[in-house]
This record gives structure tokens, C-alpha cells and sequence, in this order.
């Protein structure tokens, strides 16, 4: 039995859906003056697990968390490094302490509609993103415990198992407007 493909386009849905919802509600004159979303960056933090691998197997595991995170994003993760020698964590000047990666255009809608459609309903004891989430200028940070959930990652191969957070950045003015554009888009926003 074929499977059928479901193709979801989130800026075509931004482009026909959104921007007529949100000139509605909120009054804007031009669509584009709606909202629209600028960026998502991926933050692991992966200092933890590295103070708990053995000294020799650790760049070989930096090296699979990057494929990892590769995979998830379609791009590859920059290293970031430690500023300064923390002996109480266990942290050298310049060791990598993390990984990060920056979406935008295409990539981004690509990544936030796999996010969306399979990750999130994935993701155990799932209840819906709360309100909470977003700061005050319209930015919405979440925490992925696993990154297994990703239909990308073989759990069976990967050999460690990290979580990460993503950041995604608005051109909105607030958060009640925020939460309305990713209301729009899909995201399972929870209601107050």
C-alpha cells in the first residue's frame, strides 16, 4: 500500500491565510506590515553530556551530536566554545560547550513544519505549547528533551540522546500578536 505525502507549505499558508487574518484582526493597513517570522535558531547545550564521556570518545561524540543536529536542521551547527575555565563544571577555555544553528527562508519553514506536523505530536506527554513561552516581544522558546522525536534520527543508531531548544524569533510588536501569527500557522498553542 502507497503511502500518501502530505506536502505542507507553511509560507504559502502565511502568504493566503495569514496575513488576510491578521490585517482583520489586528487592522493593519499594508500586508506587509503583518508579522512574519525572521528567524529560528537551535541552541544545544551539550557540556553536560560531554563532562560525562570518557576524554577520548568525546570528539568523536561532538561529532555525532553535529551530524544529528544537521539532520534535524538541513544545515550544519556551529560549535560554541567556553569564554573562560570553570573548574567547578569542569570546563577549559575553549572547549565546546554547545551547538548552535541559525534557519532562515526556506530551511526555516521546512524545519518549522516538521516541527509542527511530526515532532510535536511525537513528543510524550504532549500538551500544547503554553502562552508562557513567549516573552514580551513576541519570541517563542521550546525545549525538545529528545531529539529522537525528529522522524530524521534512527533511535536505534544514535548512540546519545541530548535535547535542545528552539528559539523563534518574530517581527511582532507583542505577545498577544505573536501567539495569534502561530495560532494561524499551526502551532498547538494552549489557551489561557
Amino acid at each position: 500500500m502507497k503511502e500518501k505525502i502530505i506536502k505542507i507549505d507553511l509560507k504559502e499558508k502565511y502568504k493566503n491565510e495569514v496575513i488576510p487574518k491578521m490585517m482583520e484582526k489586528f487592522g493593519y493597513s499594508s500586508p506587509m506590515a503583518v508579522p512574519r517570522i525572521e528567524k529560528v535558531v537551535l541552541n544545544a547545550g551539550i557540556g553536560k553530556i560531554l563532562g560525562n564521556i570518557d576524554a577520548s570518545k568525546r570528539e568523536k561524540a561532538v561529532e555525532d551530536m553535529m551530524a544529528d543536529l544537521a539532520l534535524i536542521s538541513g544545515q550544519k551547527p556551529i560549535p560554541t566554545r567556553a569564554k573562560k575555565s570553570i573548574s567547578g563544571f569542569k570546563v577549559k577555555k575553549g572547549a565546546i560547550v554547545g551547538l548552535k544553528v541559525t534557519l532562515r527562508r526556506k530551511r526555516m519553514y521546512d524545519f518549522l513544519a516538521r516541527l509542527i506536523h511530526l515532532a510535536l505530536p511525537r513528543v510524550r506527554d504532549f500538551q500544547g505549547i503554553s502562552p508562557d513561552s513567549f516573552d514580551q516581544d513576541g519570541n517563542l522558546t521550546i525545549g525538545i528533551r529528545e531529539h529522537i522525536v525528529f522522524p530524521e534520527i534512527k533511535p536505534e543508531k544514535s548512540k546519545i540522546h541530548f535535547g535542545f531548544e528552539v528559539c523563534i524569533v518574530t517581527t511582532t510588536k507583542n505577545k498577544e500578536e505573536s501567539i495569534e501569527l502561530l495560532k494561524l500557522l499551526g502551532f498547538p498553542i494552549k489557551e489561557k
